[in-house]
């Protein structure tokens, strides 16, 4: 009898101590989704780029938002200008919205911001100066 009495006890025992040190650990904090990830990246403060001409010759400093690196984003202003027709730049709405790629520009009327973006977050502005 004795002998049967101390397996049990061991194993009665080891399974007190794994229930005492075996909690299971805190869920991790779940990851978050790529579009809130890039919604978070595209608010932060942008990257200055220099300068284009805007529309009419106005000088237009470029900031860059997100992923996107200084010569694409003075290249998009640069081209969105080229492709404005002086009818656009003149609406009374304001020119756009002017679908280069996957980017979308426009501005409001007399507003001094052109806006581009793309539908996975990526930002890109120009001020007239």
């Amino acid at each position: 009898m004795k002998t049967l009495a101390y397996p049990l006890l061991l194993v009665a025992a080891s399974a007190a101590l794994a229930g005492c040190g075996g909690a299971d650990p805190a869920p991790a904090a779940p990851s978050p989704a790529p579009a809130a990830a890039a919604a978070a990246e595209s608010t932060a403060p942008g990257v200055p780029c220099g300068d284009v001409t805007g529309a009419g010759g106005a000088k237009t400093a470029v900031v860059a938002h997100g992923k996107v690196d200084c010569a694409a984003a003075t290249q998009l202003l640069t081209d969105y200008f080229a492709k404005l027709t002086p009818a656009e730049a003149s609406s009374p709405d304001g020119p756009g919205p002017v679908v280069l790629g996957d980017w979308t520009c426009g501005s409001g009327a007399n507003d001094p911001v052109t806006a581009c973006s793309t539908e996975d977050g990526r930002q890109v502005e120009g001020t007239r100066s």
